[in-house]
């Protein structure tokens, strides 16, 4: 279970102190989280706080009950904490089984390894032994990453905008991989996203905006409030894939 405790977070802008995110609380213990927002409301800010990358300027973040607020993103990876970049990084050099093996954590077969493709939707003999290079399109990159994050079947995996750079065929592919995954994965999902597609699949929805918590309930009470606001705003919550 993640708890935030009045997490806040500035950062100076032409010598004044300018807040990205305001006192924000919350538990998050459910199989799959999603949140909104509009763009510049605070949530990569919020993701990159919950992985490690950036530490908040107030408040505390306890995982299962241990304070992690001090920890780096490599200490709170080793306590469970997954997190996937809007843009994952390619690593010339190493091929695919490697970085599911490293995932792992332990020396795993390639029977094993082709599994965890399988379950990302990808045909493993094509893939296996291929570098992680630039050959690779974002969307076989992001069903790639996934397939990591469930091989290290960590406690917390958090997806910042996985839709971002990716074409609608595999946005469509990759809505299919989170359903799937939301059935396999022992632990929690928390996914940053404007897309309806993923909000409908979530299980509980929370809106940030202007750095605090607007709303925050069970996908049924919240996603219909989100598309009947006027056009602007539902646009910018939930986007289109172009």
């Amino acid at each position: 279970m993640l708890e935030l405790q009045h997490i806040s977070y500035d950062v100076e802008q032409d010598g004044d102190n300018k807040g990205i995110l305001h006192d924000i609380s919350l538990t998050i213990n459910e199989r799959f989280v999603a949140i909104t927002g509009p763009n510049g409301g605070g949530k990569s800010t919020l993701a990159k706080i919950i992985a490690g990358i950036l530490t908040p300027t107030q408040g505390k973040i306890l995982l299962d009950g241990e304070d992690i607020t001090g920890l780096n993103i490599t200490d709170r990876a080793r306590r469970g904490i997954s997190f996937a970049f809007q843009q994952p990084v390619r690593f010339k050099g190493l091929t695919v089984k490697d970085l599911i093996t490293l995932a792992s954590g332990k020396n795993i077969g390639v029977p094993e390894a082709c599994n965890y493709l399988s379950e990302v939707g990808l045909c493993a003999k094509d893939y296996i032994d291929r570098e992680v290079d630039a050959s690779l399109s974002g969307g076989e990159l992001k069903r790639i990453e996934i397939a990591m994050i469930m091989a290290r079947s960590t406690k917390l995996s958090v997806f910042d905008e996985p839709e971002a750079g990716i074409d609608l065929w595999s946005f469509t592919n990759l809505i299919q991989v989170f359903e799937h995954l939301h059935e396999k994965i022992n632990g929690s999902i928390l996914i940053i996203s404007h897309q309806e597609r993923i909000l409908n699949i979530a299980d509980r929805i929370i809106v940030l905006a202007d750095g605090k918590v607007q709303k925050d309930g069970p996908r049924k009470d919240i996603l219909p409030t989100l598309l009947g606001q006027t056009p602007d705003v539902c646009s910018a919550l939930t986007g289109k894939v172009r």
